[in-house]
């Protein structure tokens, strides 16, 4: 079998996740020749972390001003994007001109003008886009979309979906380069790109209206300010108030963030510790977004990044029914690894409530790795055999588009107060 090669750039915290699937999994079909990124420091360490985490060979290491030097000389079959997000758009769109494929973490691209030249660039070069949406594989949001194909509760008419981000999970957005809007598209977009294509899978439809409001209500300096606090600080390394604050990361605490980061900073200057309670945050932590989609459904959502528990509720009304789903989840922070306790409750329950029976608990079996066995699945999907799937998780550059448009088009109407038609966004 002639092995498809592979080059990645952005070896930042969500790297990982696919290279050393690649190391670990499949090197028998796949081969992993080049890294990029605009920091030598964090290239050496993906590096070391092939080495000697997965006993890989080092791969060749590009700075992000030869990335055309890297796709001409190692010559990849596709290149794997998981650099910042305002950048995703410029890395696919120049692989698919030297004629590579493309693998692009979640979201696609951050705003409507990148995303038309996505699109506009897979029609220029016939080179195909898939978007790595895991959360489509997490067997219990398959189950639902099982039961929705199946009719279990007829024709689903609205949605109602809360995701709750917690202090420790929820903060660390503020912290990082996501707190500019213009790196992330805030939260509408770099975090609800996962929950807007859960209910465009689930439904089976796209969004046609979005209206949204939303605000920056607890993180931030002013709001810290209004709520009595008086002691502040850039960034949490090196600071006295950072070492009582229970918002702050301490990177030379974590072995794996002071390499990936802190010993970076010569490179490049970013700092991965700012405090959540600064200024110069530009994304929303409160939002709610209400959508109609184009078979009439409605859907009313809620994100909050500040609370007690991490995880999510979404109930559907149907014609004949109702399915409600919770899970509970234990937070994280990016890359740092499990910051909860490993005991820490978290259970997920998914319920159908027939319009005339009894409602039922339906089981939901989990397999080994992560979101429950649906990281492998879609790992396999995108790197071994894919697998005849009759509920279509693989996702394309339209799957991807479509998420993001929903949080496109709700920084859109929270600007102007108006509804925004998604169709008037990008043309396909």
């Amino acid at each position: 079998m002639t092995r498809k090669k592979y080059a990645l750039v952005g070896t930042g915290g969500r790297a990982e996740f696919f290279y050393g699937a690649l190391a670990k999994h499949f090197r028998d079909r796949a081969e992993l020749v080049a890294f990029c990124d605009l920091n030598r420091t964090r290239l050496e360490y993906a590096n070391r972390l092939l080495r000697e985490k997965y006993e890989h060979p080092e791969v060749r290491l590009y700075g992000s001003d030869a990335f055309d030097d890297m796709i001409r000389q190692e010559r990849p079959d596709t290149v794997i994007v998981t650099s910042m997000d305002r950048t995703h758009h410029a890395y696919i769109i120049r692989a698919m001109e030297l004629g590579c494929d493309v693998i692009t973490e979640k979201p696609m691209t951050v705003d409507a003008e990148k995303c038309q030249s996505i699109v506009d660039a897979v029609k220029r070069t016939g080179r195909e886009v898939r978007v790595a949406f895991n959360y489509r594989y997490a067997p219990h949001n398959t189950k639902v979309r099982e039961l929705i194909m199946d009719g279990a509760i007829g024709d689903v008419h609205s949605v109602h979906f809360e995701w709750l981000l917690n202090t420790l999970h929820g903060a660390d957005y503020f912290r990082r380069w996501h707190r500019d809007k213009r790196n992330s598209g805030g939260l509408l977009v770099h975090k609800s790109t996962h929950h807007f294509d859960l209910v465009n899978f689930w439904l089976g439809t796209a969004p046609e209206t979005v209206f949204a409001m939303g605000g920056l209500m607890f993180y931030g300096r002013e709001n810290a300010e209004r709520r009595g606090v008086t002691t502040f600080y850039q960034r949490a390394y090196g600071s006295e108030h950072a070492k009582d604050d229970p918002f702050a990361i301490h990177l030379e605490s974590n072995e794996h963030l002071k390499a990936m980061y802190l010993d970076a900073e010569k490179d490049d200057g970013y700092q991965r510790d700012q405090s959540v309670f600064g200024d110069g945050i530009s994304i929303e932590d409160t939002l709610g977004v209400m959508v109609r989609y184009k078979n009439k459904a409605i859907l009313t959502y809620s994100l909050n990044a500040y609370l007690p528990w991490e995880g999510f509720q979404v109930v559907f009304n149907g014609s004949k029914g109702r399915i409600e789903l919770k899970v509970v989840e234990r937070a994280y922070v990016n890359s740092g690894g499990r910051k909860e306790d490993e005991g820490a409750l978290s259970y997920k329950l998914l319920t159908v409530q027939p319009m005339f029976g009894r409602p039922y608990e339906v089981e939901i079996e989990e397999r080994a790795g992560g979101h429950g066995g649906g990281d492998p699945l879609l790992l396999n999907d995108l790197f071994g055999d894919r697998a005849d799937d009759r509920f279509r998780r693989a996702a394309s550059h339209i799957d991807g588009a479509v998420s993001i448009l929903t949080g496109i088009a709700g920084n859109l109407s929270m600007q102007t107060g108006n509804a925004v038609r998604v169709d008037d966004l990008v043309k396909f």
